[in-house]
């Protein structure tokens, strides 16, 4: 699941004591486990072994070149959202033939880009967009592989913000018009090759039912379209939820051992035992398309606590780092788990907010949660952080964006320098 242990009472990941990271590198400071992401990768691979298949790891999710790079070594390919995320995938030494290319605003220097570096497949997202990327292929005098996303009208039953298969989500091809839209691009779109067919209904979903509801739903459209059109591949896309609450084994220490871990009934094994019989006599190539579950685990955000500051309502614990630099809590009402990289004396514990620099009521990594007493100067580890953490960072505040560092072994390797000030505002310019 992961590779975070406390040894002699100190927090490490794998074989490297975090607290070590953090007085070297400073902090804020995102630190990821790169036997973690293998990990993982192993598992859905070994999963889906009796597929024809390949894994596109889902680049928005964490895009840090030596993230990327890790992936590519494996075999794996990339799920992009973007002419930026293939730059990304290129230079970290993957291939645009394992690439495919979803988003619903694809720009034509995007398309053009993707078409040039030979893209696996676009997958497009409206009839609009199928008859733009027509376009711009003929007048580069190519053909453009492209697969049509299906939206299934499924309730992933995941949050609201990031459920993606629904008809009232901006996402895909309404379920009732895709046997229409194959046939448009087929007697109208003479720059396109018919690929495969791709669906996704959402983010951390923790029960396989809605991922067999929509492969069942689904199977008849692509045996259809397979039948009319040839296509070669079938995309599932991605969606597995992963564990925000876990047990560390803290030694002596009794306070993390008492806490209860999160029940969590989706499991790899589960996934691929309910979806891989659906999709073997198919026989086509299936595409899955995991971001959250590959890196999430495998990354936390270092944080020092600053001050406390005791109210007549609440405690506040004011750390260094702040929605800029993780805004899941803000925006998703993402939980994290926040442990001490001092592993606590006891179970006793107080309730605090943990909250950031940022001058915003919205900047805060917890509420009203229950945590081990922690001082100024104390170091505390963000879990889970290793997902949707420093891919949405942000400027704002004019604060600095922070360092990451890949942990493999016992060796931690800097994979990004932080911000200085000058980075911040490199770019900009005075009036004369």
């Amino acid at each position: 699941m992961h590779s975070f242990r406390y040894l002699e009472g100190r927090l490490h990941v794998e074989n490297v004591d975090l607290e070590s990271l953090a007085e070297k590198y400073g902090t804020p400071l995102y630190v990821y486990s790169q036997g973690t992401i293998e990990d993982h990768f192993k598992r859905l691979d070994a999963g889906v072994a009796k597929l024809d298949h390949l894994i596109c790891y889902a680049v928005k999710a964490n895009s840090n070149l030596a993230v990327l790079q890790t992936i590519a070594r494996m075999g794996g390919g990339f799920d992009i959202v973007s002419g930026g995320e293939l730059f990304r995938v290129l230079k970290a030494g993957g291939r645009a033939a394992n690439c495919t290319f979803a988003g619903v605003g694809k720009t034509r220097d995007e398309i053009e880009f993707a078409l040039k570096e030979g893209i696996y497949c676009f997958n497009a997202e409206s009839e609009a967009e199928l008859r733009y990327i027509n376009q711009v292929a003929g007048e580069l005098g190519r053909k453009a592989p492209v697969a049509l996303r299906v939206n299934p009208n499924v309730d992933a039953k995941t949050h609201a913000k990031i459920t993606t298969g629904k008809s009232e989500n901006k996402f895909g091809i309404d379920f009732d018009r895709v046997l229409e839209a194959y046939a448009a691009v087929a007697n109208e779109c003479p720059n396109l090759e018919i690929r495969g067919i791709q669906m996704h209904i959402g983010s951390q979903l923790t029960s396989v039912d809605p991922f067999v509801e929509a492969v069942k739903k689904v199977i008849p459209l692509v045996e259809q379209i397979k039948e009319r059109h040839g296509i070669k591949f079938f995309s599932v896309g991605g969606g597995i939820g992963i564990v925000y609450k876990h047990m560390l084994d803290s030694g002596d220490a009794t306070w993390w051992s008492q806490e209860s871990a999160e029940k969590h009934p989706l499991t790899i094994q589960a996934y691929t035992d309910a979806i891989v019989p659906l999709l073997e006599p198919l026989r086509l190539r299936i595409l899955m398309e995991p971001g959250r579950f590959m890196v999430g685990n495998a990354g936390t955000l270092l944080t020092r606590v600053l001050y406390e500051k005791k109210g007549n309502a609440k405690t506040f614990k004011i750390v260094d780092a702040g929605m800029n630099d993780l805004i899941r809590p803000t925006l998703y009402e993402g939980w994290h788990q926040i442990v001490p990289a001092q592993a606590p004396a006891d179970n006793s514990t107080e309730l605090a907010d943990v909250v950031g620099p940022i001058c915003e009521t919205g900047d805060f990594l917890a509420q009203n949660r229950d945590l081990p007493p922690v001082k100024a100067g104390d170091l505390l580890a963000v879990m889970s952080a290793g997902a949707y953490g420093f891919t949405m960072a942000s400027n704002y505040n004019t604060r600095p964006l922070p360092a990451e560092v890949m942990v493999h072994g016992s060796d931690a390797y800097l994979v990004r320098e932080r911000q200085t000030l000058d980075d911040v505002v490199k770019g900009e310019r005075l009036l004369p």
